[in-house]
């Protein structure tokens, strides 16, 4: 058994490495897009940079508190989107017949679909993130507490991204609300919690998981709480399991088209 998992993590770390090596076959290309994803990330520092300026805090952040906010939203989106990119048109796979080419092939379906893509200017995402929080709020606890909120940030939004793209086995245009709904994820996730209230600030605590990924770990990261940090943790492993089984249930009623390909 633990050799099985071994291989399967082992082909998907294959893949995802083969898949970045396919990016850099046009360095030129892959550089650019690396370097303009930080670009334009950083172009939001001088608004931020304004309205402090305007006031003394926004919904009780500070900018070193906002600059963490914005580091862990690009940090763990970029990496979601290096290692599990193609679980985010995961809708199109279904709709379209494509998940047919991950059905015959021996590897894990939902591992195999989720590493076989990769975004490359998700890459100057990620190293945005790590720069900000280097240069605004650096100290070691709090780097590793970062990396660990960085890891866990990913794991949530590739879980409802794939709790959202499943829908698609169910209901008939899903995936136009499952995107509505990811992309939601990424909107809230760059303002401050503090300035929402009522029903959005429990829709952002439940609904959609932008508390859990983002907001939470910034307020840990601020002022350590271990009680928060396994809430964190725990609603990770939670999220990612009802994922996992709501996919393979819908997979049940997958019905293969008449597209014929293979993947290589």
């Amino acid at each position: 058994m633990l050799m099985a998992v071994k291989n399967q993590i082992r082909v998907c770390a294959l893949s995802v490495k083969y898949n970045i090596m396919r990016e850099m076959l046009n360095k030129v290309t892959f550089l650019t897009n690396i370097l303009f994803m930080m670009l334009n990330n950083a172009t939001f520092i001088i608004q931020w940079i304004i309205l402090l300026r305007l006031k003394d805090n926004v919904g009780g952040y500070t900018m070193r508190e906002i600059m963490l906010l914005w580091g862990l939203a690009a940090s763990s989106f970029g990496l979601s989107h290096i290692l599990f990119a193609r679980v985010f048109s995961l809708p199109d796979l279904i709709v379209s017949g494509k998940l047919d080419a991950y059905l015959v092939q021996p590897k894990n379906v939902l591992l195999g679909v989720m590493t076989s893509g990769t975004d490359t200017s998700a890459i100057g995402d990620f190293l945005y993130g790590l720069l900000i929080m280097c240069i605004f709020c650096f100290s070691v606890k709090r780097f590793f507490l970062f990396l660990l909120f960085t890891v866990t940030g990913a794991a949530i939004v590739t879980a409802f991204a794939l709790l959202m793209g499943s829908l698609s086995f169910w209901l008939i245009r899903a995936e136009m609300f499952g995107t509505h709904m990811v992309g939601s994820m990424t909107s809230f996730s760059t303002y401050p919690d503090g300035i929402f209230k009522g029903v959005v600030r429990f829709v952002l605590y439940s609904v959609i998981p932008v508390g859990m990924s983002i907001y939470l770990p910034v307020h840990i990261m601020m002022d350590f709480d271990r009680a928060r940090l396994f809430v964190v943790l725990g609603y990770t492993l939670l999220l990612t399991a009802a994922a996992v089984t709501v996919f393979y249930r819908g997979l049940r009623r997958y019905s293969s088209s008449s597209l014929m390909g293979a993947r290589m």
